[in-house]
């Protein structure tokens, strides 16, 4: 019996095993120490989005491959340029895969975990391949540096900005967001479901979205890990002006100790 058993649970791994592999469309790990540059691009910026503290840069310091994990480690850099109208203080990253790889539906999932901190606003996120925000935007995680949740959100044409569309999920007691979680969204023809180490945190109807403006989630869209700093959410939860808009000095100091770290394991997206 217990042979049977034994043979009955291999059988099954490996066929769960070869479902997996057979539905998988991309798969990134990030094994090795460089970035993948056909899958991935980085960003650079020379302006500011949302009031954000941070310069986007291209730099191994910053976007760091060890371990098998992506690392994106913002650092305290005051007047950084870059050719930007207006100087910041601290530089991030943010990388995409805009052309590079592409998607209309499917289950998308990434094991993260995030430093807590008051203005730290890392996101793991998607966007249509066309103009903002007509081509759609689904916020699949991201969190302001309260660790006892993370939000889910889609912006549209005419539902945007301070989206109606948005869920704020606050984890079970004894974990947060500087723990492991598999963050997940599984976008269908007539929905979006978003869940957290598989249990559905909100669920997003094409007729729930119709009530606002057109569902525009029909299009190629492409991957997003980003860390932000400070800015307009940020600083609408905290109410933090000083010294930069929604980064107050305990989370200054956290970034100039090399304490605030955005940490990516893999990113998966398969058939739904």
């Amino acid at each position: 019996m217990k042979r049977f058993l034994l043979f009955w649970l291999l059988c099954f791994s490996i066929s769960a095993w070869a479902q997996h592999k057979t539905d998988t469309l991309f798969f990134e790990n990030f094994n090795g120490n460089l970035l993948d540059r056909t899958r991935w691009n980085v960003e650079l910026n020379n302006h500011t989005d949302n009031n954000e503290q941070e310069a986007y840069i291209d730099s191994s310091g910053v976007l760091i491959l060890a371990n098998n994990l992506l690392t994106i480690k913002p650092q305290y850099h005051p007047g950084y340029s870059m050719n930007r109208q207006k100087p910041n203080d601290f530089i991030s990253g943010r990388i995409n895969t805009r052309n590079k790889y592409e998607f209309v539906y499917g289950m998308v999932s990434a094991r993260m975990r995030t430093a807590a901190g008051a203005g730290l606003w890392p996101a793991f996120w998607i966007l249509g391949n066309g103009r903002w925000p007509d081509a759609g935007e689904i916020d699949i995680m991201e969190t302001v540096g309260d660790s006892t949740w993370a939000s889910n959100a889609i912006h549209g044409p005419t539902y945007h900005g301070n989206t109606p569309l948005q869920s704020r999920n606050f984890f079970p007691k004894g974990t947060d967001v500087t723990t492991w979680h598999i963050y997940s969204v599984d976008i269908k023809p007539t929905s979006i479901i978003f869940s957290i180490d598989g249990k559905v945190t909100y669920t997003v109807t094409k007729e729930m979205v119709e009530k606002y403006g057109n569902w525009v989630f029909d299009n190629n869209k492409y991957l997003l890990l980003n860390f932000a700093l400070g800015g307009g959410y940020p600083q609408g939860v905290n109410k933090v002006s000083t010294p930069y808009p929604g980064l107050p000095q305990t989370t200054v100091d956290k970034i100039r100790a090399g304490h605030a770290n955005f940490e990516v394991d893999w990113v998966l997206v398969t058939k739904n």
